[in-house]
C-alpha cells in the first residue's frame, strides 16, 4: 500500500544551545518518508541540487524508500538555519535559501498517481492543487500547510481542501485557517471546507484528532532530553499515515482506525526530538516503538 509524499528535502543548520549542526539531512519529505517507512512502502518526490550529498540519498533507499521521483537540478539545495532558544521551543529562522526548490515542480513516475495514499506536504497550495489533479482513486488523500499560505494564499488553499480527507496543522493554523480561538470551533469550521477529520499538533502538548462524531486527545510523551525538535510534526505525519497505509484504511474506515493511528504517529515521533536531524528516528527500533506505543495508552486509558 504506497505512500506518495510530495514535500521538500533539504539541508538544515540548527543552533541549539549547546550545540551546533551544519547541513544536515532535512525537509517534510525526508522526516515524512523515514516515518512512515516504518509501516509501509514510500515514494518520495521533490527536488535536489548537485551539492546534494550521495550518502544521504543512499540512507533514503536503505530505509526503502523510492527516490525515483527525487530530481536532481544544477543549484544549491534548499537550506533552513535556525537557532532553538533555552525551551527548545521557541527558535529564530537565522537563514532560508530556497535554491532549487524555488522553481520546483512535481512530477510523478509512471503508475505512481495510482499511489493510494497521499501526502501534499508543506508546499505551495499551487503545486499540492497540481499534484491532486493527476491522482487517481487515491484511498487517502491527506494535506499539510503552515501560516504563511494560509495568509498569502488563503483562496488557493482553499480550493484545494475541498478535494482532501485529512488536514494536519498546528493550533496558530487552525484558528488562523479559522477565524476561531476555540480548537473544536475552528475544526467544524474547516470541516465545512471539505476535510472530514482534522489533526491538529499541539507540539509538547499532544495532538488532537476531530472527526465527525468523535474527538480524541493524545497527550505527548515526556522526554528526558529534547536535543533537535526539527522534524517532529513530519514524523508524526509519517507515523500516522504509516499507520493507516498498513491497516488499508480509507476515507469511510470507522473513526476507530484513525484513532489508533493517532498514537502510533505520536509513539513514533517521540524519538524525532531526541537527536539531530533524522538521527532520533533512525535509531527507533520495534521494541522502543511498542513500549512508547504501550507507554501512551496506559497514559490514556490506565
Amino acid at each position: 500500500m504506497s505512500i506518495l509524499v510530495v514535500g521538500s528535502v533539504a539541508y538544515d543548520t540548527i543552533e541549539t544551545v549547546s550545540e551546533r549542526r551544519e547541513k544536515q539531512l532535512g525537509g517534510s519529505a525526508s522526516y515524512f518518508s523515514i516515518a512512515a517507512s516504518r509501516f509501509s512502502s514510500v515514494r518520495a518526490v521533490g527536488v535536489v541540487g548537485d551539492d546534494f550529498r550521495q550518502s544521504d540519498m543512499d540512507l533514503l533507499v536503505s530505509k526503502g524508500i523510492d527516490v525515483a521521483g527525487i530530481e536532481r537540478a544544477e543549484g544549491k539545495t534548499f537550506s533552513w538555519s535556525g537557532r532553538y532558544h533555552q525551551d527548545m521551543i521557541e527558535r529564530d529562522t537565522l537563514a532560508t535559501e530556497l535554491g532549487v526548490f524555488e522553481t520546483f515542480q512535481p512530477v510523478l513516475p509512471i503508475g505512481w498517481s495510482e499511489s493510494p495514499y497521499v501526502l501534499l506536504a508543506n508546499i505551495h497550495p499551487s503545486l499540492q492543487s497540481d499534484v491532486l489533479s493527476k491522482m487517481k482513486s487515491s484511498k487517502l488523500v491527506i494535506l499539510d500547510t503552515m501560516n504563511l499560505w494560509i495568509k498569502n494564499t488563503r483562496e488557493e488553499l482553499v480550493s484545494v481542501l475541498k478535494d482532501v480527507d485529512i488536514l494536519l496543522v498546528n493550533d496558530s493554523e487552525a484558528r488562523l485557517l479559522s477565524g476561531k480561538e476555540s480548537l473544536s470551533e475552528a475544526a467544524t469550521i474547516i470541516r465545512d471546507m471539505g476535510p472530514e477529520k482534522i489533526v491538529i499538533k499541539k507540539g509538547e502538548h499532544g495532538a488532537l484528532l476531530f472527526c465527525k462524531d468523535s474527538v480524541l486527545a493524545v497527550p505527548a510523551i515526556i522526554l528526558p532530553e529534547v536535543v533537535d525538535p526539527t522534524g517532529a510534526g513530519d514524523s508524526f505525519a509519517g507515523g500516522f499515515i504509516g499507520h493507516l497505509a498498513a491497516e488499508g484504511a480509507d476515507r469511510n474506515s470507522s473513526d476507530l482506525v484513525f484513532r489508533q493511528a493517532m498514537v502510533s504517529a505520536t509513539a513514533v515521533a517521540s524519538h524525532c526530538p531526541e537527536a539531530f536531524s533524522v538521527e532520533g528516528l533512525l535509531s527507533m527500533d520495534e521494541n522502543s516503538y511498542q513500549s512508547r506505543r504501550d507507554t501512551l495508552l496506559d497514559m490514556m486509558v490506565p
